[in-house]
């Protein structure tokens, strides 16, 4: 019976990449042309909202959204969980009202028609080069002064084990936070890895259903800016891992 599902989640996983690749090339003329003009910027960010709606109707994902209190105007960093591709895509139609850009691994860049979405919308981080590390702050400060939010995983990528048993959270997010003076937004997915797993793992969890995604409190730029780096990182790690450590409890056990 396992093995079964194993095979019925593979063949998911080949479903989605083929949804993910047609809507990909259907959609890339478009936003080269929004990309051409810097004016434009921002319609792309709503074709990117189009595409995460269009993906969650042909892949059959309902979005369970938590949210006691609305956002605020922004700009401020949204820092989430990291547990499936999943997480990228729900995030553009979870947040729509509030344009924001990535800033993630430089590898996303190695993949042909990805790194036209990313580079021109996003900001790529060379983690091994320092220079380009600090450029990518400048582009992230400019980003912000333009009105877009921020949006880092802070586990640097998906865990390898026990996912989605979280991985300690860098510092990067929460000095941005800090430096530019902004509040932080943090957001959990609580079950993303069961409806999509790595692509890697070829018999890996993955099928339709209801994403449980819950968006917490706003840490206020008073709040950011009174605590340290690390009290700010913890506190967010708290709080994006409580519902995970309730929802499984065995990964508080073997914490």
């Amino acid at each position: 019976m396992r093995y079964l599902v194993g095979i019925f989640g593979l063949l998911w996983k080949l479903y989605i990449a083929i949804v993910f690749s047609v809507l990909a090339i259907i959609l890339y003329p478009f936003f080269l042309l929004l990309l051409m003009n810097p004016k434009w910027k921002k319609m792309s960010f709503n074709l990117f909202i189009f595409w995460s709606w269009l993906m969650r109707f042909f892949c059959l994902y309902h979005v369970n959204k938590i949210s006691n209190n609305g956002l605020p105007d922004g700009p401020y960093v949204i820092v989430a969980n990291h547990s499936s591709y999943l997480d990228i895509f729900f995030m553009y139609s979870l947040i729509p009202k509030h344009p924001f850009v990535f800033l993630g691994k430089s590898e996303i860049l190695n993949y042909p028609i990805i790194r036209t979405y990313f580079k021109n919308l996003n900001i790529p981080v060379y983690r091994s080069d320092k220079s380009k590390a600090g450029q990518s702050l400048l582009l992230a400060e400019r980003a912000v002064q333009q009105g877009w939010s921020i949006a880092i995983f802070p586990e640097g990528g998906i865990p390898d084990d026990d996912n989605p048993k979280m991985m300690p959270f860098k510092d990067g997010a929460f000095k941005l936070a800090k430096t530019l003076e902004i509040p932080v937004v943090p957001i959990t997915f609580v079950n993303n890895f069961f409806l999509f797993s790595d692509p890697t793992l070829i018999l890996g969890p993955a099928r339709p259903g209801i994403a449980d995604v819950i968006i917490h409190d706003v840490v206020a730029k008073s709040d950011v800016q009174s605590m340290s780096v690390v009290e700010l990182r913890e506190h967010c790690f708290e709080v994006i891992s409580n519902p995970l450590e309730k929802r499984y409890p065995k990964l508080h056990q073997n914490s």
